[in-house]
């Protein structure tokens, strides 16, 4: 079947990350499959923009656009989705690099005409060269990484990951853009969530769609020093719980846990007993994985918590809103 055409998303905010948002764009460019363009959208930082403008002005498929929408990762994908003129758009987070054969992977799943998304495996490239000896391998979305306990090979999902996903223009024109007031808001909390609440969001609007996870569509999300510590760890795995209450306001509770459920009582349980094997068998940092398991439950049961109460208390921050139509966001010149 001919290939679709791809307009590749790249959402970007701090200036920090210059040489990460280059090596990006550039993965992109480098596609054995190559992309019908690469969209960046500056989120509310006008150096930035104005750089990246002149970065790549005269290059030919990129696109720079500022943020049209409020503050956020979601509103700039939205921009995006706005602004593109590929049949596919997919995303790719700004500190991670793609795959040369990434795009043609997430390409043959759509062959099914009622596949609405196609996601990838994304694998973590530790700042210090090597995972930490206590970080569980089951907590890998800390670092917005492919986790253990995901089925391999193309399988159907609920929802895909955020950073290394793609989805049919089409499914935005069913189900309106990303939630705004979800996911992450420049450098606040280290929410998430908006992807499982808008593929959640996606199959109630066209029942028969598919979502799958083709794991050879690969990417490799960089993990800074910052979010190789303990204290990252509980953070994140506490904002989780909050972005989840918040889904399960949205999409019902049965829908928006659905696949948390099984990750708890089967996947968790079996990473704890793990690395209680590995101490008793002397292998390094089985105490420390099994402890961390143990708390990442605790501080998204607790996010959870907190969430819920104050979803109750306080009614529901986020909205949706329909994709204006392709061609309305001109990029900077």
């Amino acid at each position: 079947m001919t290939p679709r055409a791809f307009s590749v998303v790249v959402c970007v905010y701090t200036e920090e990350r210059w040489d990460d948002i280059l090596e990006a764009v550039a993965s992109v460019g480098s596609q054995s499959l190559p992309a019908e363009e690469t969209l960046v959208v500056v989120d509310h930082n006008p150096a930035l923009l104005n750089r990246l403008a002149d970065e790549y002005r005269g290059s030919p498929g990129v696109r720079v656009l500022p943020n049209a929408g409020p503050r956020g990762l979601s509103a700039g994908r939205n921009t995006g989705v706005a602004a593109a003129r590929g049949t596919i758009v997919a995303f790719l987070d700004d500190d991670a690099v793609a795959g040369r054969d990434w795009l043609r992977h997430l390409d043959r799943g759509y062959d099914d005409p009622e596949v609405m998304a196609v996601g990838g495996r994304t694998l973590p490239s530790w700042a210090s060269g090597r995972r930490p000896l206590w970080f569980p391998e089951e907590f890998d979305w800390v670092v917005g990484c492919t986790y253990r306990g995901l089925p391999p090979g193309t399988v159907r999902v609920r929802n895909v990951l955020g950073g290394n996903a793609s989805f049919r223009r089409e499914a935005f024109e069913a189900a309106g853009g990303f939630a705004t007031g979800i996911g992450r808001d420049g450098d606040k909390r280290p929410l998430g969530g908006e992807e499982t609440e808008f593929c959640i969001r996606l199959t109630r609007a066209r029942p028969r769609a598919v979502v799958l996870i083709d794991d050879r569509a690969v990417i490799r999300h960089k993990v800074p020093a910052a979010r190789e510590r303990f204290g990252y760890f509980r953070t994140r795995a506490y904002a989780e719980g909050l972005s989840k209450a918040l889904v399960a306001r949205s999409v019902g509770a049965a829908r928006g846990l659905e696949s948390e459920r099984r990750y708890t009582t089967r996947v968790l349980p079996a990473g704890v007993l793990r690395g209680v094997r590995d101490f008793l068998l002397g292998r390094p940092g089985g105490a420390g994985r099994a402890g961390a398991v143990v708390t990442g439950v605790l501080a998204a049961a607790a996010g959870y918590a907190v969430g819920s109460a104050r979803v109750r208390r306080d009614g529901v921050s986020f909205a949706v809103s329909p994709i204006e139509p392709a061609g309305a966001r001109e990029e900077v010149r």
